[in-house]
């Protein structure tokens, strides 16, 4: 599709799934509690409200086998159906649960703000509280604000504390000793002044987190609260387990789901600061499609396999009958095969045009969505 008019190449894709930058800026695109944390790799909510209208009913269960960050039960739910999210990742399924939560916003705030108050007043945590990991990616002023705030939300309610470990996490991913313009895939550590691409000129490393948990906080709540106002009370629940053998706790009206890409993105890995910080259970090792596994033609076969067995799985749990649409950039057409091997028959193939103004990872970029039912 390279070197194409857009009037060219709009008139081959589905309109109302494919939005400009004036159409859909990042604002919509990150509304209320989808940019609670940064996430690589989450497809737009408003995708999933237009699958919703076409395909489904108020009062649905739609399923998502690979949770992500959760846009899937957010929507879902403001849309009125019951959601189930499954994902291998135990950092991606704490995000999924406390983007989709209810809380009292007052109990809420409350909490929060006395944790931060309680973190400030404690005395600074021993080095040795603090992994050889973190020790290497943080100032020890980062460290030790960062290590006294874990501390301080150790006695909250568990929904609160979930909340603030969010929050943990998004300051980490803040204050790591790294450069501002590199924030998604850093290699090193960062300890000496840099020129900042981002900022046209000379950086320092970051020395410090309070600031950054006092402004998450605050965006926290903020974001909470907006989505509270669009929350429905149908249920949402969300499995840390593997979708390959998973068992569902109800038989699902439908699939919304985005893979993730062979040889892309080690998920486990993008979060790294937040299983060292929160003690989080590391089932990296049972990844699809990890960056780390590369797209060798092994890689691919194996990526295949476990494709199938997720979509074979999901298949023999769903409602007679049922959407499944999945959402992928198959630049090596591998779904054919991973659609036979789950005996999945595809109805409509569409292709949208992706907005990718994000950085260094802007550009032109296309995905299919395969619109699928069960054999």
């Amino acid at each position: 599709m390279a070197g194409r008019t857009q009037e060219a190449l709009y008139a081959e894709i589905d309109l109302e799934l494919s939005w400009s930058e004036d159409e859909l800026p990042q604002v919509k695109r990150t509304k209320h509690v989808h940019s609670l944390h940064p996430y690589l790799g989450k497809y737009v909510p408003q995708l999933v409200d237009v699958f919703l209208n076409r395909y489904f009913a108020p009062g649905d269960c739609i399923y998502d086998p690979f949770v992500g960050s959760g846009t899937t039960l957010v929507e879902a739910n403001a849309f009125g159906a019951l959601s189930i999210g499954c994902d291998i990742s135990a950092f991606n399924c704490l995000l999924s649960r406390v983007k989709s939560a209810r809380y009292s916003l007052g109990e809420l705030e409350l909490a929060l703000r006395r944790a931060l108050e309680k973190g400030r007043r404690q005395a600074p945590a021993a080095a040795d509280e603090a992994t050889p990991w973190l020790r290497s990616w943080f100032a020890p002023r980062a460290l030790e604000e960062l290590l006294a705030f874990r501390s301080a939300i150790a006695s909250l309610q568990p929904e609160h504390a979930d909340v603030a470990r969010v929050i943990l996490s998004r300051a980490a991913r803040s204050a790591r000793l790294t450069t501002h313009f590199d924030l998604d895939f850093p290699r090193v550590p960062t300890t000496q002044p840099y020129y900042c691409h981002k900022h046209k000129r000379t950086c320092r490393p970051v020395d410090e987190a309070a600031k950054f948990l006092t402004r998450y906080s605050s965006d926290a709540i903020r974001r909470i609260r907006e989505f509270s106002e669009l929350r429905t009370e149908r249920s949402v629940t969300v499995l840390h387990a593997d979708s390959r053998t998973v068992e569902l706790p109800t038989r699902p009206d439908g699939v919304i789901t985005s893979p993730p890409y062979p040889g892309l993105i080690d998920y486990h890995e993008q979060h790294r600061y937040a299983y060292e910080l929160l003690g989080l259970v590391d089932r990296s090792n049972e990844e699809i499609g990890a960056a780390a596994s590369g797209r060798s033609r092994t890689a691919l076969g194996a990526y295949v396999d476990a494709m199938s067995a997720v979509f074979a799985n999901t298949r023999s749990q769903l409602a007679p009958g049922a959407w499944v649409l999945i959402v992928v950039n198959d630049s090596q057409n591998l779904y054919p095969e991973i659609l036979e091997n789950a005996q999945l028959t595809l109805e409509d193939r569409v292709t949208r045009h992706v907005n990718r103004r994000t950085g260094r990872r802007a550009g032109e970029f296309f995905e299919d969505i395969l619109v699928c039912r069960g054999q």
